[in-house]
């Protein structure tokens, strides 16, 4: 229940509500034509003071930023789960929102700053959703939330309010509309919030058909087939680069080892070419030693007679010394050729240690090389990655976009008939909820229009989401049209009475009124009045003069629940706030 609208604006005229009917009366001058609104009085502006107070955005077209009222604080004294409360904003600066009461049961508490306790706009929402409608924070898109719920309880003409009974504002989404209808009459929600990610998907698949067939990707998308083998292929090579990164050691001495692998093979050869040089020398030592033959006696004994002749001074030695000599000079030969290969093949021998020693050394350098490698070698690698994960990630994309053009259409098809099913399953399930707000909407019309034209209301599992279908004979024209909204308003406000998730409130400004015959908005005041006592919520109405009805149904006095101030615009301190501006 609201109880008042204030201001520090001085000369704002502040209201002061009961419980029950309220209805706020806006005076026409004398001199008013038909092109005179009377919004000038201020009735839609008590509308948007409400809204605004109720966590609206102020933006730059906000009433509340206009230069003339922008730095006066304006307030609402309403209850708030059975506790008083107070809150007070100011258009200059719209958060955060002044507010006093009991905070023991806000889900988000305000913060104590120059002894005012303060609260951001978006946290005073969840608080608000919380308190009135049970909401939780919800993070997707599409949830319910509480500016949306509100907006049923207090239409806005400035949003288009009051064209379609099912829609609280003109632009207002079919997703937002199924969702939060869904949530007032118990429903499951979330099956219209999975109908809306299908359409979405619909949108996102007919916009890329539009851009493939504009040739906005500049080339031909392969078939979805082709290109899954390719994502395997691209998948298992990064799987294998990975691998490889993962078992990858870097080595500091790399090159030093390199270098050091280089060094030893380089010797290895040198040691072989020595071997190969030993090899023929003791071939040529075997072969001198197989030629080293003692001369015989007979090439001794002329070799002695012509050294004779050559050498005629020299002692003449015995042919027995001679031979003695020669047999001597022959095996000192032998030995010193044998001294050679015996030497030869212990270099060989010892050449052999070393080469199986350096052999042994390139072993585990270049095991070191292989199971390791440079940090350059390391860092190209993972360059090697991120381009094969670059690939694979294109390889994908393209994938994902062939296969929605081949099979998207079908599987939303699918998706939808499945959400189909789960709707009417769910409507099947909360049947009692179904039938009580056909009943409940079929007893307010039927009251309204003593059954004359009741008006029907048909939940309908459909294939786009639930549809709110409301049906009032004659509803062509413009009276009967807003009777249909006065109807499902209430309709709404009881239910969520009962559910306790209601704000306490309904209000309608005199745009609801608009074409109503006289006699009708009489018994709509008087059906309002009754219902808001029997149920215990209050609703409040701003008429204009020349709409307040002369005749009421029996027992109704209308002038029991008029309020004291009333507002006009035939002068200029006449309306809410005191004087004209904008």
């Amino acid at each position: 229940m609201i109880h008042r609208l204030y201001s520090d604006l001085p000369s704002f005229k502040e209201l002061r509500f009961t419980e029950g009917l309220n209805i706020l009366i806006a005076e026409k001058s004398a001199d008013a034509t038909e092109r005179h609104t009377r919004n000038r009085a201020g009735k839609s502006s008590m509308v948007e003071m409400i809204h605004f107070l109720l966590g609206s955005n102020a933006s730059k077209d906000s009433l509340f930023r206009t230069p003339a009222i922008a730095d006066y604080e304006f307030g609402m004294e309403f209850d708030l789960v059975a506790e008083r409360t107070f809150v007070q904003r100011r258009g200059a600066k719209a958060s955060p929102l002044a507010v006093e009461g009991d905070f023991s049961a806000w889900p988000v508490q305000p913060r104590l700053r120059e002894d005012r306790y303060w609260i951001s706009n978006t946290k005073w929402k969840v608080v608000l959703g919380a308190l009135m409608f049970g909401l939780e924070d919800y993070d997707e898109s599409w949830t319910p939330s509480f500016r949306s719920l509100i907006s049923y309880f207090v239409r806005r003409e400035r949003s288009g309010g009051f064209h379609v009974p099912v829609k609280q504002s003109e632009k207002q989404a079919t997703a937002d509309q199924q969702v939060n209808l869904s949530y007032l009459l118990g429903l499951d929600w979330t099956i219209p919030l999975k109908w809306q990610e299908i359409r979405d998907r619909e949108k996102n698949l007919a916009e890329l058909k539009k851009s493939l067939k504009g040739g906005s990707f500049g080339q031909v998308i392969e078939k979805a087939s082709t290109l899954k083998t390719k994502v395997l292929v691209a998948e298992d090579k990064v799987n294998r680069l990975k691998e490889q990164v993962a078992a990858f050691k870097v080595v500091e001495e790399y090159h030093d080892l390199e270098q050091e692998a280089s060094s030893i093979t380089t010797d290895l050869a040198a040691l072989a070419d020595e071997n190969t040089l030993d090899y023929r020398y003791i071939i040529d030592l075997d072969r001198a030693m197989e030629e080293e033959i003692p001369p015989s006696p007979p090439d001794l004994q002329r070799l002695y007679q012509e050294a004779g002749v050559v050498l005629p001074d020299l002692v003449q030695r015995r042919f027995d010394d001679v031979k003695t000599f020669h047999e001597l000079v022959v095996q000192n030969r032998r030995s010193y050729l044998q001294t050679e290969v015996a030497a030869a093949k212990e270099r060989i021998a010892d050449r052999g240690e070393e080469q199986r020693r350096l052999d042994a050394r390139r072993g585990e350098i270049m095991q070191i090389l292989k199971a390791s490698g440079a940090l350059e070698h390391f860092s190209a690698l993972q360059a090697e990655i991120t381009r094969a994960e670059v690939a694979l990630e294109t390889l994908r994309q393209k994938y994902e976009t062939a296969d929605a053009l081949e099979s998207g259409t079908t599987k939303l098809t699918m998706e939808r008939a499945r959400l189909l099913e789960r709707l009417r399953e769910d409507y099947t399930e909360q049947q009692d909820l179904v039938k009580n707000a056909i009943l409940t909407f079929q007893r307010i019309s039927s009251a309204l229009y003593e059954d004359t034209a009741a008006g029907s209301l048909t939940l309908t599992p459909a294939e786009n989401g639930p549809e709110f279908e409301i049906e009032i004979q004659g509803a062509k024209s413009r009276g009967v049209s807003n009777m249909q909204i006065f109807c499902f308003d209430m309709m709404i406000t009881l239910l969520s009475i009962e559910r306790g998730r209601s704000p306490g409130f309904l209000i309608h400004d005199s745009h609801l009124f608009d074409g109503v015959d006289e006699r009708q908005v009489g018994t709509a005041l008087a059906l309002g009045a009754r219902l808001a006592k029997e149920h215990g919520f209050q609703y409040i109405v701003s008429l204009n003069t020349d709409d307040v009805p002369s005749e009421v149904p029996e027992g109704f006095n209308i002038n029991d629940h008029i309020l004291d101030v009333r507002l006009s615009d035939s002068t200029d301190d006449g309306g809410l706030f005191g004087f004209r501006f904008g």
